[in-house]
């Protein structure tokens, strides 16, 4: 794992762009007395007066070895797949350059937070949060308000949330950013999320089904009613799923409808809804002008109470194909859910297709990954270690991974198509049927979990919540 001491503060980073880092192969370590310390290879006197004109301050240089400058520089400045490197100087354009960053290094969200004695800007990459910046106490409500009035949003309700949407146009791409404000203690928070428009790329081969789990899926969606249900956590790429799915319904023969919130990616060919609460537009009341307007598939974009649920059902005894995702932590669980919501069980059986749940996994970088020997004490006391595991692999941290030992994530799925028999299970309400599942070879999270664990693609650690 990399060394603690490899990790830059965010108000160190942000005085010296990664341009600047990676063309002189210099880190900035300290402030002393106004005076920016910096690490390099050589400590010229050529190198420190280049650096004062360009940085326009005093610079003190301390040399280290060519390994531990790429290891700080792969740490602290991310490159992105363009080429281009993470960071900027903070400077007039600051918010403009900090979101199209964030979109270029490939993170999802961006958090900007107010305490009582900082300011910090977070981004989410491959799921996990890390400080890139730190904002003066002054600065931060300057760059609030801009955002606010990017997004629409009034900035003088400074009490209650509020939910809006940015637009960013660049010479080579646009995309949309949902941007969401929370009143906490010392201000205000807001959370951006970056949306990409485009669901072209996306194909459900390509997202992490395996053959039998993508036979089943197929097999369920090609019924022309009924309903499809995802379910997972926040960010666990169950909206992904669903376009790429739309995306495999998509023809000129299908009216497809979808009601979003928020519309995360456009397809051609699909009228999609954006949700408006604020006007009483919600999903429910929208599901049922769909109905009046010839739909063969449906898409809601969250299934959140039983209303909306009832909608669904409504929907798909009618001859429609509905798709939709709900919070639960297990494919089974979905159904638990329904029957929690007051679903009449027959109701769920007779329009039920199939019950999915997803996670995403984060993969151990194959240029640093290595081996050890497997200990029981790895793995929560309540899981039996399979026999056949004897090592696991690890993270490590190189310059390919930003020396945070993970590159990319995976999906992993559980696929529970509704049977005559679970039909039967599901109309006596029978809702423990763990040994049923089984002998159906049915392959849940923590089976799909050890599976990678077991082909070195990821950690225990990664893991180990899905293994409890």
């Amino acid at each position: 794992m990399i060394q603690d001491n490899y990790n830059i503060p965010a108000q160190l980073t942000q005085l010296i762009s990664s341009e600047q880092a990676y063309e002189y192969q210099v880190v900035p370590i300290s402030e002393e007395n106004k005076t920016l310390v910096l690490k390099c290879l050589n400590a010229t006197e050529v190198l420190k007066q280049e650096l004062e004109i360009i940085l326009g301050r005093s610079i003190s240089l301390v040399e280290d070895s060519k390994e531990h400058i790429k290891q700080y520089l792969s740490s602290n400045f991310r490159i992105n797949t363009n080429g281009n490197s993470k960071a900027f100087s903070y400077s007039n354009d600051f918010l403009e350059q900090l979101l199209t960053t964030a979109k270029s290094i490939g993170s999802s969200d961006i958090h900007f937070e107010t305490y009582e004695n900082k300011c910090r800007v977070r981004f989410r990459l491959d799921g996990k949060l890390k400080e890139y910046y730190i904002i003066s106490k002054e600065e931060y409500p300057i760059i609030i308000n801009k955002l606010k009035i990017k997004s629409g949003l009034d900035i003088s309700e400074k009490r209650l949330p509020q939910d809006g949407r940015i637009t960013i146009k660049t010479n080579s791409e646009e995309f949309d950013i949902r941007v969401s404000s929370l009143p906490i203690l010392h201000g205000e928070k807001l959370v951006l999320r970056i949306l990409s428009k485009d669901a072209d790329h996306i194909e459900l081969r390509d997202l992490g089904l395996s053959v039998e789990e993508l036979r089943i899926y197929k097999e369920s969606i090609k019924k022309p009613n009924g309903i499809i249900l995802i379910s997972g956590p926040t960010g666990s790429g169950k909206t992904t799923t669903l376009y790429a799915t739309l995306k495999l319904l998509n023809d000129d023969s299908t009216n497809i409808l979808t009601i979003e919130d928020p519309i995360e990616y456009t397809l051609e060919g699909v009228n999609q809804v954006q949700l408006k609460e604020n006007i009483g537009l919600d999903f429910s009341k929208t599901l049922r002008t769909f109905l009046r307007q010839d739909p063969d598939v449906i898409m809601v974009g969250e299934i959140r109470d039983a209303k909306t649920a009832n909608m669904a059902i409504r929907a798909a005894l009618t001859g429609h194909l509905v798709l939709s995702t709900i919070h639960t932590n297990s494919a089974w669980a979905t159904v638990t859910r329904l029957v929690d919501m007051e679903i009449p069980p027959f109701l769920i059986a007779s329009t039920l297709n199939v019950s999915v749940a997803q996670r995403l996994v984060r993969q151990l970088c194959h240029y640093c990954k290595t081996e050890q020997v497997a200990d029981a004490n790895d793995f929560p006391n309540s899981f039996i270690v399979p026999k056949e595991l004897h090592h696991k692999s690890v993270s490590v941290g190189c310059d390919h991974c930003n020396y945070t030992g993970y590159q990319g994530r995976k999906a992993i799925y559980e696929i529970i198509p509704i049977t005559k028999d679970l039909v039967l299970h599901i109309k006596n309400n029978t809702l423990e049927i763990d040994s049923y599942l089984k002998q159906q070879n049915i392959v849940t999270l923590k089976d799909n979990a050890i599976a990678m664990v077991k082909n070195g693609l990821t950690s225990i650690d990664e893991v180990y919540s899905l293994l409890i």
